[in-house]
């Protein structure tokens, strides 16, 4: 096979850029190891920022997130007893951010390459690069007895935290910063209507609480968890009860609850890889940096990637200007960095940690205190949540 721009993963970072590509004339090829029906069984983010929901709408695929999203222009922090909102529209300019499940999201790009007649190749085994050095690198794949070999002119690692991609920088070039965080988010889905319209994210002495939403017949709610802990560790009705707790009385007593439909528990991380640019390989989204979803950046800090290639696709192949590729990895970079700042803070703020000592028990009741009684510090916190400018 030959194509002009080979993706490596299947998710909504590979399928976004594919699609914005063949928009514009220029041809792609998609590969995912698993199948359809396993990427749209994933629960991940909810909350998109603004960009990212223009980015979907340029792409030709926001007709339902515009219809069935939500725009929230704020959210709640419970802590110390209190419920304070941060108001998103009025500290950020006006702007806001879309409620819409990240599954929802990528059965709609599913749908559009379909549409377009997209090559995108499931149960691809034994995916690799290869020559990316060069100028005409290859990827191939197994395919039952066969080996499949696909040249391309770039190739896009869209493919995850554990995807090949990143493994194939060598060791001397690339350079991994990390955080591991002494605690998991066990995640709830439900059909439930949720307890509030808006977000709320609650501090507690038991650790930290979420409650979001996907629509108003489906709750996603979230505790913080030992490491230690398994989701059979957790029954439906112990989830409720310590949920309860970690709320407000006022929202604890109106919370519906409800069979589980999906639960599972998430290790929380930062993590960032440079460069994101090797030879003619680039790398996007959780294949080169991975945050706590405190902040609902992940996502939308994959988003901000594809949009940088995107545009410096279209140079490339346009106009024969190749800077925006010259100058992709730390252009993405220097957003990616702000984004993990902004989720790293958020994360520190709201949980409760293992082997705090009283000093930083302090400094986290402060932080709230100062937050909530400073409009350049809720200023800042809007600019960050619904995104900064690509």
């Amino acid at each position: 096979m030959k194509t002009q721009v080979c993706i490596i993963g299947g998710g909504p970072s590979g399928l976004m850029l594919s699609q914005l590509l063949h928009l514009k004339g220029i041809d792609t090829v998609v590969l995912e190891r698993q199948s359809r029906e396993y990427v749209l069984s994933r629960i991940r983010a909810g909350v998109l920022e603004h960009g990212f929901a223009k980015l979907m709408r340029e792409a030709e695929c926001g007709e339902r997130m515009d219809r069935e999203g939500e725009i929230h222009d704020g959210f709640l922090i419970a802590h110390e007893g209190k419920l304070e909102r941060v108001d998103l529209h009025k500290y950020s300019g006006g702007s806001s951010v879309v409620v819409y499940g990240q599954t929802e999201l990528t059965r709609d790009l599913y749908e559009a390459r379909d549409r377009m007649k997209g090559v995108v190749i499931h149960n691809a085994e034994d995916v690799q690069p290869h020559d990316l050095k060069s100028d005409q690198p290859y990827v191939t794949y197994r395919n039952g007895d066969d080996i499949v070999r696909i040249t391309c002119d770039f190739v896009i690692g869209a493919d995850g935290f554990h995807g090949v991609s990143r493994k194939s920088i060598p060791k001397d070039v690339l350079k991994e910063y990390e955080k591991v965080y002494p605690f998991g988010w066990l995640g709830v889905l439900s059909r439930t209507k949720p307890v509030s319209p808006e977000l709320i994210y609650a501090k507690h002495e038991r650790g930290f609480a979420l409650c979001s939403l996907r629509s108003q017949v489906l709750s996603r709610y979230y505790i913080q968890v030992p490491l230690t802990d398994t989701v059979d560790d957790w029954s439906d009705s112990a989830f409720w009860d310590e949920l309860k707790r970690r709320l407000p009385t006022e929202i604890a007593d109106k919370l519906v609850t409800g069979a589980s439909i999906e639960k599972s528990i998430a290790p929380l991380r930062s993590f960032v890889a440079e460069p994101m640019r090797y030879g003619n390989l680039f790398l996007a989204g959780d294949a080169a940096h991975i945050v706590p979803p405190t902040g609902a950046r992940g996502l939308n800090s994959a988003a901000s990637d594809i949009y940088y290639l995107y545009h410096a696709m279209l140079a490339h192949y346009k106009e024969g200007d190749s800077s925006g590729l010259d100058n992709y990895s730390a252009k993405a970079l220097a957003r990616v960095w702000k984004a993990q700042r902004f989720s790293w803070w958020m994360t520190s703020m709201l949980h409760t940690f293992p082997a705090a000592i009283d000093y930083d028990k302090k400094l986290q009741e402060i932080d709230l205190e100062y937050l909530f009684s400073s409009e350049s510090a809720q200023r800042s916190l809007a600019e960050n949540y619904v995104g900064l400018p690509f």
